[in-house]
């Protein structure tokens, strides 16, 4: 196969402007005011024959075209004139028989007044209409037409006048294409025009069905060909050398003037001119007089029998055979069909199959670029337009281009759009967003949608990051209408209210039948899509502004890999059904109680998505999964809560436990790590594990019933693979050291080194830039969650997947939050030293150590009497608030309580107090820190002589619910209210104490 000079890649295509701001800005000018001039008899005809702005109205909702006209009527010339002085009007339509002026006087004197105003004379028969064949100075009428009661002439003459107005403009943006109709009778012309009309938009209308939605059609619908209409020779001529890179077509009539005079053979001189400056250019010659048929033989053009009782039928297939708008049809010589495609898909895949010669016939005659533009690709029609067939080597170089420049243009047509799922065209590696049913995405499918789109609309971050290949993974969407079938049609509504347990829930759910049409679709998805799937919720109220419900639902990761698709489509329907039976939790219901949403059940919509990794030996992982967030709630110096903060493992993100605890870092400040701030802070701090999904030997259950098919493994048992060896540095025991390398001895210790340290790929300013994205489409700071893939050629861009995109206002932990003086009145401590954000309502109890007992020397004891008094909380499962001096988690026991994360992991909010007996800073870099950051515990510090306070008489008071020697517990009678505004670093515990 010879290389192409003009083949491209798919960044020079992005150059073609395959994006959809340009139909925007297409028929920019409307008729939205018409004025019709016509005697009241003329009027009352018109209205016995239906009114002529219902017929209008009718047409334009009919073929689903954009706002229709207006229409204000005036009885007579001088009216009507008067009219035109005080508004302005897109389209003046005259009818004869006006008492005091006759049509060409008075487009005379609307010409005076308005030079540009399209004036057209309606009359009721062509005596009336005799055209004007006189072609020296100006017209008051531009075009005659016969009225007989057909609305479909209204609306193309609407259509026309916008094409006048709109052809210079349009062709220049975008390249639109021409097509001329060459017509001196009034009455063939008012024949052919409504007949043109009609093919154009019925056959556009037809060929955008390919992979776009509602939206995009009707975009696309505006670059649809301009009809322009000539009836002399001279006027054609002039329309044809002004327009010709973009005429697509001329159909000419036989007999018209020419210099003044009706000439027998106009037709045939003029298609004769046009023959010989473009040979293979689509031209039809019509003609009353059947012995004209032998000059459109001679010159090898098509021929029309105006008296044809096949008439129509004959127009509309010179459109589908010669304008582009059928089939795609190559045949041998002698006229045999080779094969034949409707869709782009179709002639991507039959391209390969065609022999070289039908190809270069069909790219000399441009049928390529004609077909294209039929179905409105403008960019890359045009692109092929400007290229001769000459241009290529070979035919087969024309074969490469056509499928590769098919193939780039379908995958970014499919760019932030989301497209109905269509079970026998669905093509997993170009579609990347696709729903079932007719109902909501739910916030989660909602929020990604916004993002696929936001990369859609601005390329430039891509572009300004060529170390990345950014995208959205390839998504299905079950809508919220589909989960409300299988909920009434299972009677499923009542375990909201019951006294189910999850597992009871979840065993009905499994039990009942998914709507027959789902599965259907559900099996066409799996039989092409076989590649690890996340299923996920999106449920109407998640990720929400206000009383969000994220985090409240299940996720389930599959192999999807399975060689028999019925055991892979059992897999997910039961990962769907699970999904759907959380919705019926206690959680999500205890929640909605708690809000204002408690008077409606949340509806579930499902989100399907391509798991962005990649295999290695048995299992499936990424390199990085992270969330960033715009709004840094834990900032220390030199960081700025604005600057953001980045959480990040090795392998899948799954919700963070004693074994993975994720790398925090500012984009803004990458070089920051406060837990790797020294050697044995990265030994204790860093992963040293990661979970996988499990892609061979997996039971054909998999793992559902235990809440997870992910697995953890060691790194050290997976040392060998190349995500783990490109993430981590080298730990020498004998030498107590840490090398960046991938060789030698020692044992891996994952310090994302290569991202951080040496800027390959440079993830943090990319970061950056997301975020600033984000924020600036949602008008909020946002938090997203992505995944990483780094390639082993170094060449090669790395995959950035972005998995969800979301308020940070859509969690409890990131409502905005704000402290009055009436909280700081009734509050039993205040900080103005406060780390986190939220607020806090199910802590029940406060431990604290007492303060005139604490004795520094006494700081090891002290934190084995609050592990014991944390182990018996949580066997309670009652989460607490603890209150006690010095550093919370010190190694160093004289600067406070030496307590480990496993002596206070049921706390919910940490208050330090700081006095003249001890004023140690946080620790920020220890792993206790960072198990408070990554659970996002509230952390305050009470700073004594100052405003900060905690009431020490009001817990002296309250009565003992536990504690020890050092330690007391108390029980207040209603959960505490614990506030942070991580804004404003402010912090308040709150209680009605005004009766105490």
């Amino acid at each position: 196969m010879s290389a192409s000079p003009h083949l491209i890649d798919e960044n020079s295509f992005d150059r073609l402007d395959t994006r959809f701001s340009t139909y925007h800005e297409l028929m920019a000018v409307k008729v939205l005011e018409i004025l019709l001039v016509a005697n009241p008899y003329d009027a009352y005809i018109l209205e016995e024959d239906g009114s002529l702005a219902s017929k209008i109205i009718n047409e334009y909702r009919g073929l689903n075209l954009s706002r229709p006209p207006r229409l204000t009527q005036a009885a007579g010339g001088a009216a009507a004139l008067a009219l035109l002085k005080d508004k302005h009007f897109d389209l003046v339509m005259v009818m004869p028989n006006q008492k005091d002026m006759t049509p060409e006087t008075f487009g005379t004197a609307v010409k005076a007044i308005h030079p540009k105003t399209p004036v057209v004379k309606l009359s009721h028969g062509e005596h009336y209409a005799a055209p004007a064949i006189d072609t020296a100075g100006p017209r008051g009428v531009d075009q005659n037409y016969i009225w007989s009661g057909d609305s479909d002439l209204l609306l193309a003459l609407v259509k026309n006048t916008e094409d006048r107005l709109n052809v210079e403009a349009d062709t220049r943006k975008a390249g639109v294409r021409v097509l001329i109709l060459v017509e001196d009778s009034p009455l063939y012309r008012s024949f052919f025009l409504p007949l043109i009309y009609k093919e154009v938009v019925r056959q556009t209308q037809s060929v955008l069905s390919d992979s776009l939605n509602e939206e995009h059609r009707l975009l696309k619908m505006r670059a649809r060909p301009k009809i322009l209409v000539a009836d002399s020779f001279e006027q054609a001529k002039a329309m044809y050398d002004k327009f010709k890179p973009y005429v697509f077509g001329v159909i000419s009539d036989t007999r018209f003037p020419k210099c003044g005079v009706v000439t027998a053979d106009a037709g045939i001189q003029l298609l004769q001119v046009i023959k010989e400056d473009i040979p293979h250019l689509p031209l039809l010659l019509m003609s009353s007089e059947t012995e004209n048929r032998r000059h459109a033989k001679r010159l090898q053009i098509r021929f029309t029998d105006k008296n044809s009782p096949r008439l129509a039928e004959e127009f509309r297939n010179f459109f589908l055979s010669s304008l582009g708008f059928g089939d795609f049809v190559f045949r041998t010589p002698d006229g045999a069909e080779l094969g034949r495609a409707a869709t782009f898909r179709e002639l991507e895949d039959l391209l390969p199959r065609i022999p070289e010669e039908p190809i270069y016939y069909e790219a000399c005659r441009n049928r390529f670029s004609n077909w294209f533009m039929a179905r409105s690709e403008i960019a890359l029609a045009s692109y092929m337009g400007r290229i001769p067939a000459s241009d290529f080597s070979d035919a087969a170089g024309i074969r490469e281009f056509l499928v590769k420049s098919i193939r780039i243009l379908r995958r970014n047509r499919q760019k932030g759009v989301v497209v109905q799922f269509n079970p026998q065209s669905y093509d997993p590696e170009i579609v990347e967003f696709v729903k079932i049913g007719n109902g909501s995405l739910g916030g989660k499918a909602r929020g990604l949608a916004f993002m696929a789109n936001m990369l859609y609309r601005d390329p430039s971050i891509e572009t300004s990051h060529p170390e990345f290949h950014i995208q959205v993974p390839h998504t299905l969407v079950i809508t919220t209408d589909v989960f409300d079938e299988f909920i009434e049609s299972n009677d499923l509504a009542a375990c909201a209210g019951s006294e189910l347990t999850d597992p009871e829930i979840t065993d009905r759910f499994l039990a009942a039948a998914l709507p027959v049409a789902l599965v259907a679709q559900l099996e066409a998805f799996v039989e092409r899509a076989v590649y690890p799937l996340s299923v996920r919720s999106s449920s109407l109220l998640e990720d929400a502004y206000s009383h969000p419900y994220s985090g409240l639902y299940k996720t389930f990761m599959i192999p999807n890999n399975h060689r028999l698709t019925s055991v892979r489509l059992a897999h997910l329907e039961s990962a769907v059904r699970r999904v759907y039976a959380s919705a019926f939790y206690r959680g999500p219901r205890t929640f909605t109680r708690s809000t204002a949403h408690q008077v409606r059940r949340d509806s579930m919509a499902v989100m399907i998505q391509a798991i962005a990794g990649q295999p290695h030996g048995d299992y499936f992982y990424p390199a990085i999964s992270g969330v960033a967030r715009s709004w840094n709630y834990y900032p220390i110096s030199p960081m700025r809560p604005e600057d953001g903060i980045n959480r990040m493992a090795l392998g899948f993100g799954k919700a963070m436990d004693d074994r993975q605890l994720p790398l925090r870092f500012s984009p803004r400040h990458p070089s920051v790590l406060p837990q790797f701030s020294k050697l044995e802070d990265i030994l204790t701090n860093a992963q040293n594990g990661f979970y996988a999904l499990r892609v061979k030997d997996y039971p054909e259950a998999l793992y559902f019933d235990r809440g997870t098919n992910l697995h953890w493994r060691d790194a050290d048992t997976a040392q060998t693979e190349f995500p783990v060896r490109a993430m981590s540095s080298r730990y020498f025991p004998e030498e107590h050291r840490l090398r960046d390398t991938t060789v030698g001895a020692g044992y891996p210790v994952v310090t994302f080194a290569p991202l951080l340290k040496y800027n390959r790929p440079p993830l943090a300013s990319l970061l950056c830039d997301l975020l600033a994205m984000g924020r600036q489409g949602m008008g909020c700071d946002v938090e997203f969650e992505y995944s990483l893939n780094i390639p082993t050629d170094a060449d090669r861009p790395a995959d950035f997947s972005v998995l969800q995109m979301r308020p940070m206002a859509a969690g409890e932990e990131h409502a905005d939050v704000h402290i009055g003086d009436a909280d700081r009145a009734e509050a039993l401590c205040y900080s103005n030293q406060c780390l986190g954000n939220g607020v806090i309502r199910e802590a029940r109890d406060i431990v604290y150590v007492l303060p005139e007992r604490f004795d520094v020397a006494k700081t090891v004891s002290i934190a084995e009497e609050i592990g014991r008094v944390n182990a018996q909380l949580k066997r309670q499962k009652r989460p607490y608030l603890l209150i006690g001096p010095g550093r919370w988690g010190s190694a160093d026991r004289w600067l406070g309580i030496p307590v480990r994360w496993k002596d206070i992991d049921g706390v919910r909010a940490v208050i330090e107090v700081r006095n003249d007996q001890l004023k140690a800073d946080a620790s920020h870099g220890s792993h206790f820190f960072q198990h408070l950051t990554s659970r996002g515990i509230v952390y305050m510090t009470v700073t004594e002589n100052t405003d900060d306070f905690v009431r020490w008489p009001w817990l002296d008071n309250r009565p003992d619910a536990g504690g020890e020697h050092f330690v007391r517990c108390v029980r207040p009678p209603e959960p505490l209210l614990i506030k942070a505004d991580g804004h404003h670093g402010q912090g308040a515990v709150v209680l009605d104490i005004a009766g105490d």
